[in-house]
């Protein structure tokens, strides 16, 4: 039975896309199949993060106009994994409003075991776009009181769009950084003040910025990684601590 997760954000800059990529990865090397499905547009990403962009012709856009098949538009990442990646409209006039992709995502659901729908940051129409056909939500905050704010107002949307599944993901965690702001006493305040449960904390890591922005996220060999391997294992409900670096 496919999984659709949406994976938002409040504000621009969490790495959220490269949460969303790092998590697709880390499922298809479980030998699951999936499909990440880029709806941020006029911003799209997920296809350089992936290194799929030499390669597109069609986009989720030409799927919902009938210009082209659905399989058109799925780029395959790399050669002995079962991931693949739509990407978004490339301007922002072209956005696809909540019912066709749902109608997109119902059609997809017999190919793939997760979906991941890479959300547009903030609270617009892109965003109850992207979370109108999900069964559960990731969202991704830094750890920051901007950020925050904005992790808060996703948790509320989700929850008028009747997603009450919904887990957070701090990212680019600077431990050191963290406690010389002195802005939070500790990881609990930030979680008790979003209001959902923690299932993964993923630190600052340039080798996976640097892996993202060469389109080589699939080689990621750092030790993200594991991290990554630990939240699949959360998200199938088994029950291993989260590791906290």
């Amino acid at each position: 039975m496919c999984e659709v997760i949406v994976v938002a954000s409040g504000k621009g800059g969490t790495g959220k896309t490269t949460v969303c990529a790092g998590l697709g990865v880390a499922l298809a090397k479980q030998n699951k199949r999936v499909l990440i499905m880029d709806c941020d547009s006029g911003m799209r990403g997920i296809d350089m993060v992936l290194g799929v962009s030499d390669k597109l012709v069609y986009d989720l856009s030409d799927v919902i106009s009938g210009s082209c098949e659905m399989a058109d538009a799925l780029y395959q990442v790399e050669d002995g994994l079962q991931l693949y990646c739509i990407a978004a409209p490339l301007y922002a006039d072209d956005e696809v409003s909540p019912s066709l992709v749902k109608r997109f995502v119902d059609k997809a659901r017999g190919e793939f075991d997760y979906i991941l729908i890479d959300s547009p940051a903030g609270t617009g129409s892109g965003f109850v776009a992207a979370a109108s056909a999900a069964d559960r939500a990731l969202v991704v905050v830094n750890a920051e009181p901007i950020s925050i704010r904005g992790g808060k107002n996703i948790v509320h949307l989700l929850r008028e769009l009747k997603i009450d599944n919904a887990r957070l993901v701090i990212n680019r965690f600077d431990r050191d950084r963290f406690f010389k702001m002195e802005i939070y006493r500790d990881l609990d305040e930030i979680i008790d003040e979003i209001g959902i449960r923690l299932i993964a904390l993923i630190p600052e890591d340039v080798r996976v910025i640097a892996l993202a922005q060469r389109g080589a996220l699939t080689n990621n060999w750092s030790k993200t990684a594991i991290i990554f391997d630990t939240m699949v294992k959360r998200l199938e409900g088994v029950d291993v601590p989260i590791i906290i670096k």
